[in-house]
């Protein structure tokens, strides 16, 4: 009798191998034997969210009114207080019924977005390298994924112009993503009017993962896509709760810009879920409406973590510039520190004999190889340790004999 096997969807068998998976099994391993292992590796806050924010969640949470299903497109409110919000740090004019929704994280917009919009044959340009969704929400949609080699110049975006010309089926989606993880690349408002004009010209929709928009530093303030002139016409732009507010775990994002888009992503969300938890919404309108002095305050934790790691790397010979925004770092290791060995494989060595777990670059795209990023999740002294650890290994041989799974 032949052995019974349950087979998944060809949708899964189309994503590329998880190539984070080496490194957790091995942070797990060293965890379990007592090793501190300081994680850089993911860009998840550990600073808390305003108080003001916890203390109204819980309030909303006792009233059980707020224990129904709420609105998958979110309430209204929220959704008004969004658009306020656009007009009053972007100058960008958004009518809340039908330009702004919320969602489950950004992520899990971005996701149902793409499975709105994509479909087999279809085909979306992603700038390499990329965070990781970028890539997999176009494959779980059946879709194709074209990259170019990421920039901020005119290069670049002649690139996106020429795959746009002579690609047929000609791309339908472009996926832009600045301030920019990994890299921590950023743009000024120029750029994006050029995105619009490429767009416009080649019929081809944008998405922009505004993720790090507010996490800026150095007097750099990131420009929104919806504030160019046209660029409700051909796109939409995510933002999140989970960096300025440190409100990762609420699952909280937006998605604002074109209505035709809001409604194919809202259909989608019709079916599939019936919105965030009410009392996290109301909890949410507060951080908006009264913590910008939190983003303030939280931005400049990441500058002065930002100035201990660039300025530790640089004393051990790693290729760094300070990013002007993001929670990131983004190095090259000089390759007598690597000996050859490819980023992943390095960043196991940095986990098993120095105790710091980082991300390889090459996890985001081949044009990520030889660089790592950093997330400046940890505490200034605990970012300095890691540094010392790195600084250790390079100048000594590897002594630990941990078993890798």
């Amino acid at each position: 009798m032949a052995e019974f096997k349950i087979e998944p969807a060809q949708r899964i068998k189309r994503l590329p191998p998880y190539l984070f998976g080496r490194l957790n099994a091995l942070k797990l391993a060293m965890r379990q034997q007592g090793a501190d292992i300081i994680d850089l590796g993911m860009g998840n806050p550990s600073d808390a969210a305003p108080q003001i924010v916890i203390d109204k969640l819980c309030e909303a949470a006792r009233d059980p009114r707020n224990h129904r299903y709420s609105a998958s497109k979110g309430i209204k409110n929220l959704r008004g207080e969004i658009a306020k919000k656009y007009e009053r740090k972007w100058n960008v004019k958004l009518d809340p019924e039908t330009e702004v929704l919320a969602c489950l994280g950004s992520k899990e917009g971005f996701s149902h977005l793409c499975l709105a919009m994509l479909g087999p044959g279809d085909t979306a340009i992603v700038p390499d390298p990329a965070f990781a969704i970028h890539n997999y929400a176009v494959a779980l949609a059946g879709a194709n994924v074209i990259t170019v080699p990421l920039g901020t110049d005119e290069k670049f975006l002649n690139t996106i112009a020429m795959v746009c010309e002579h690609l047929y089926p000609k791309p339908k989606l472009l996926i832009l993503n600045y301030p920019h993880n990994p890299t921590a690349m950023t743009v000024d408002e120029g750029f994006f009017e050029t995105v619009v004009d490429v767009a416009k010209r080649f019929g081809i929709a944008v998405i922009h993962d505004f993720a790090y928009g507010e996490t800026c530093f150095d007097g750099y303030k990131a420009p929104s896509f919806l504030s160019v002139k046209g660029a409700k016409d051909v796109g939409v732009e995510f933002i999140t709760m989970s960096k300025p507010y440190n409100m990762a775990g609420f699952r909280v994002g937006f998605v604002a810009g074109n209505k035709d888009m809001i409604d194919y992503l809202a259909t989608i969300k019709g079916y599939y879920d019936y919105g965030i938890f009410q009392a996290v919404q109301i909890a949410s309108i507060i951080a908006i409406r009264d913590c910008d002095e939190d983003i303030t305050g939280q931005c400049e934790k990441y500058r002065s973590r930002r100035d201990v790691v660039c300025d530790g790397l640089a004393r051990i010979g790693w290729e760094v510039q300070k990013p002007r925004a993001t929670m990131f770092v983004w190095a090259k290791v000089p390759k007598e520190h690597s000996k050859g060995k490819g980023s992943i494989d390095y960043a196991m060595d940095l986990m098993e004999y120095a105790d710091v777990a980082i991300a390889p670059g090459r996890a985001f795209g081949e044009n990520g190889e030889h660089y790592m990023r950093i997330a400046l999740v940890e505490n200034e002294q605990r970012l300095r340790q890691a540094i010392r650890n790195i600084s250790r290994f390079v100048r000594q041989k590897p002594t630990r004999k941990t078993k890798r799974k």
